[in-house]
């Protein structure tokens, strides 16, 4: 049953990878959408594909989801609209660096966590008291398996999954006795343009990552985010983790020799 038929989506981080994935399956299912990344251009084109292929609503906007006040601008403006998501996937993330944190980058660090955590707060804030208030809503915040295991120069990175982990706990606590659901989609190891952005553009060394093996792509947790929020009403998946079959856990990847 298609259950997401004419629903509003709000999608961060929906230029590329999981984001766009995202946008291109919700389109599929005849939902109307709300496109946001930094990269506008790139939502151009994707809105304009989307809107040829299928002639749906859709609306984007060049957000930073770091910049509070872009955030409470265009979260005004959709207002304004009385346009309310139904559905808001907090997809907006990255990793920069893989250092010992004794040789971090404090400017990493603050990538990390003012796109990973605080990011997630200024969407999910900006929108949350709406769904309350109508009574109806679902937040899927975008986790990795990094939010349950720590890895070697994970750290910073390791410790904002490990916050999104506790404020999508936090968050179901927050919204008991609403109809709200809060759930949240872990995936493991992801081709898409994760490493290249860690790496700084260093293609040799983002491709090793994913070499011998046969990891997820973006289209198959758009597959798994799809499971989530057509579930029935009455049905919240607390927390989904999705691994490619190779990846038993942080560690464990069976790698062919190449």
């Amino acid at each position: 049953m298609n259950r997401i038929r004419g629903r509003l989506i709000l999608i961060t981080g929906a230029s590329a990878g999981i984001g766009e994935a995202c946008a291109r399956r919700c389109a599929a299912e005849g939902a109307n959408l709300v496109l946001w990344a930094r990269r506008k251009d790139r939502l151009v084109a994707l809105a304009e594909e989307l809107r040829n292929d299928a002639a749906l609503e859709t609306r984007i906007a060049g957000v930073d989801v770091r910049d509070r006040e872009a955030v409470e601008v265009e979260a005004a403006e959709m207002k304004e609209a009385a346009l309310v998501p139904d559905v808001l996937i907090n997809n907006a993330g990255l990793a920069s660096g893989l250092a010992p944190l004794q040789e971090g980058d404090p400017e990493d660090w603050d990538r990390m966590i003012d796109t990973n955590v605080k990011g997630l707060l200024h969407v999910s804030r900006a929108f949350l008291p709406r769904m309350i208030k109508l009574g109806r809503g679902h937040i899927v915040n975008i986790g990795s398996t990094a939010g349950h295991q720590v890895y070697p120069r994970g750290n910073v990175y390791n410790a904002t999954k490990f916050a999104v982990r506790a404020l999508t706990e936090g968050m179901n606590l927050d919204v008991a006795g609403t109809p709200i659901r809060v759930s949240s989609v872990d995936p493991g190891f992801v081709h898409t343009e994760f490493s290249l952005v860690r790496f700084g553009g260093d293609r040799e060394q983002a491709d090793a990552i994913y070499r011998g093996f046969q990891p997820l792509l973006a289209e198959d947790v758009a597959d798994a985010i799809h499971y989530v929020i057509n579930a029935p009403e009455h049905v919240n998946v607390f927390d989904l983790m999705l691994l490619p079959t190779a990846q038993r856990n942080i560690y464990v990847v069976d790698r062919e020799e190449v």
